[in-house]
């Protein structure tokens, strides 16, 4: 009896401590609900105040300089005023951007530029903080009550959005007020904790008489930064690239590296390319509990050197400038680019009125310049040999144009028809190599002839990348494979290169067969110390060989004496581009080209000349392409690229032997303007 009492008293008293522990865990759950909920956000910002918070400071991005010392892409030193936003800090956001305006310049621009979101989010903002005034009123009549009874927060603020006219808005505020929207929406655009530039290029001015003021707006701060500046003005300018705001198809790749997505990067040819080579290491800001500030200064990016001649590069700009006077240009393009043969750094890259983008990105035929390339396709595959010869005479075929030489040659060997320009020798190669018979019309290899002739142009660089340290190359454009066609293939008036294609083509051949990878940096210093080019240096580029052109020696030697006939070679039966070459002070050896087009209706023709110099051991090796001239405006003008050719050579030996700096530019607008317009 007494163990069933002991046997009741055991479950009650377990009921009792169940009891009390559910209790205590109701209790302790309440308690969490409520610091949780009721006072989150007090917490959250006394933890936010008492913790260290870090800023990243932008450094200023590497300088580019040129082969002889020669800074031609800086950074010019400025002021910029920055605000660091806060979690809730709307209505210190809100009162300190109508104080700023009475300390910055904002331009009508600058209000054109505000987006419809910007305005609506402000004019909703400022409605929410009135308590009975128009703005608030006209906020309240865009929704029901039963609509905001059955809309989450997020809903409700969409739908206030999509229910407020943009126009309305600007119209409905005073100027003042429109410029500090202009300010209030910079500061929106940044990050919590991190400084975010609300206004740069501050004039000494202005940075004086918001530092007075400074203490009286929180998250402010004047910060030392830095814009790119250009000595030269616009010589070499769009390849040097740009900077701005991380593409929005790229954002996830970059902050994936490490960057924040207010960061600034190279956006185009050299300043992407060398991002990560030019991108400095940034400072860190950091602010403890007591407001006490440290600092880890950071880095200027490392420096490229480049291959290019910024003095010969503003000659030959010159010289283009100087020769495309007139109207006889249908759509005034002009390139040049000149290139060590040996170490394929280059030395200008220039076009008209500073355009060279061209270079790299436009293609055109070429017309005669690429038949030494013919001639040794022609020997390397057996069906022409040295001193072979072929009698120059118009030729016809069903389905095709008369195809002839600018002039009835007769009988010449390998040599004449490079000296001369003979466009039915290359026929010949392209009939042979495509084993057609003339009197049955019939083709026995037509495939195999187009093949053979792209894969030996391919070699020299014609048809295939070049390899250039720059972004978006075109590789050019291939004609389908259809009867006849070839035939113009031959002596290039069928497919289309680049510019730099061709001057690849014609560095290939002065230095007797091997295709070098084009190069526009030669070295990565690590920065100055104030010293001319005194970092230390990181990488050093090395010439690099892309392929070795399948021909002889000999072939090589057979077809440079060729070009140097081309030059050398007077009177009658000389060579093409004798007249144009018989002063210069250099030895060079060369070809001309045209390729017949249409342009604006008119009849003209792309001109183009490649060449080397001295004969005997080239230094340098240059391609010029002239498109689109209209010959009934230029009457019957011919020689357009064979003059840009001489006096291009003639500056580069003048430098050579009495070397002067470039001219930097004296024109502020020239100096600082955008560099991608």
């Amino acid at each position: 009896m007494v163990n069933d009492r002991r046997k009741n008293h055991i479950p009650f008293r377990l009921n009792v401590l169940f009891f009390g522990v559910f209790i205590l865990f109701s209790v302790l759950i309440l308690r969490l609900g409520y610091i949780q909920i009721v006072e989150g956000e007090s917490y959250d910002l006394m933890l936010s105040q008492q913790e260290e918070q870090t800023a990243n400071v932008d450094a200023p991005r590497g300088l580019m300089i040129d082969r002889y010392d020669n800074v031609v892409v800086d950074n010019d030193l400025q002021l910029s005023l920055t605000y660091t936003n806060t979690p809730r800090n709307d209505l210190e956001r809100y009162e300190i951007a109508h104080q700023l305006v009475d300390y910055l310049n904002i331009e009508d621009e600058q209000i054109e530029s505000v987006n419809a979101r910007e305005w609506k989010d402000y004019y909703l903002y400022k409605g929410s903080m009135e308590e009975d005034g128009p703005i608030s009123t006209h906020v309240s009549s865009l929704t029901t009550d039963q609509e905001a009874n059955e809309l989450d927060d997020d809903e409700f603020y969409q739908l206030q959005l999509n229910r407020l006219d943009e126009e309305e808005i600007a119209d409905s505020f005073a100027y003042e007020e429109q410029q500090a929207v202009v300010i209030w929406a910079e500061m929106l655009s940044g990050y919590n904790y991190s400084p975010n530039r609300i206004a740069r290029n501050l004039s000494e001015e202005e940075a004086h008489r918001l530092g007075e003021v400074l203490h009286d707006m929180p998250g402010t701060d004047i910060l030392r930064d830095s814009e790119r500046i250009y000595p030269y003005g616009n010589s070499f300018r769009r390849l040097f690239g740009g900077t701005g705001s991380i593409p929005a198809e790229q954002l996830d790749g970059y902050v994936g590296r490490g960057y924040e997505r207010s960061d600034t990067v190279g956006t185009s040819f050299l300043e992407s390319q060398y991002e990560n080579v030019l991108r400095g290491e940034k400072a860190v800001m950091r602010t403890d509990a007591e407001g006490n500030v440290t600092t880890d200064p950071g880095r200027r990016g490392n420096d490229l050197i480049l291959t290019i001649d910024m003095a010969l590069q503003q000659e030959v700009e010159e010289i283009i400038n100087q020769e495309m006077t007139g109207s006889f240009i249908a759509d005034r393009e002009a390139y040049v680019i000149m290139m060590e043969p040996n170490t394929g750094e280059i030395l200008t890259i220039a076009g008209y009125e500073g355009e060279n983008l061209g270079a790299t990105t436009s293609t055109f035929e070429m017309g005669s310049t690429v038949k030494m390339a013919t001639m040794l396709a022609g020997y390397h595959h057996g069906v022409v040999d040295h001193g072979t010869v072929v009698r120059d005479a118009p030729i016809t075929i069903p389905s095709s144009p008369t195809i002839r030489s600018w002039q009835t040659m007769g009988y010449i060997n390998d040599i004449d028809a490079i000296r001369r320009s003979s466009n039915i020798y290359m026929t010949e190669i392209a009939m042979r190599l495509a084993d057609y018979n003339m009197s049955t019309n019939s083709w026995g290899a037509l495939s195999e002839s187009y093949q053979a002739l792209r894969d030996h142009y391919r070699q020299f660089g014609l048809g295939t990348e070049t390899g250039i340290d720059l972004p978006s190359e075109s590789t050019g454009l291939i004609g389908n494979n259809q009867q006849g066609e070839v035939l113009f293939l031959s002596f290039g008036q069928y497919d289309t290169y680049t510019p730099m294609q061709l001057a690849q083509y014609t560095a290939t051949m002065a230095n007797g067969g091997k295709r070098m990878k084009p190069q526009l940096v030669r070295e990565i210093r690590e920065p100055s110390n104030g010293e001319e080019n005194s970092g230390a240096i990181v990488r050093q580029s090395q010439p690099e060989v892309l392929n070795t052109v399948d021909n002889t020696d000999a072939d090589f030697e057979r077809m440079q004496t060729a070009m140097r006939q081309v030059i050398s070679v007077g009177g009658q039966g000389g060579g093409t581009a004798n007249s144009y070459f018989n002063s210069a002070t250099y030895e060079a050896a060369g070809k001309t080209g045209t390729a017949q087009i249409m342009t604006n209706g008119m009849n003209g023709n792309n001109q183009s000349f490649v060449g080397y110099a001295p004969f005997d051991d080239p230094e340098v090796a240059i391609a010029v392409v002239v498109p689109n001239v209209a010959l009934e405006r230029a009457g019957g003008r011919q020689g357009i690229a064979n003059h840009i050719a001489r006096e291009s050579l003639q500056a580069y030996f003048d430098l050579q032997e009495d070397r002067s700096n470039p001219e930097q530019e004296e024109d502020e607008e020239e100096i600082y303007g955008d560099p991608e317009a």
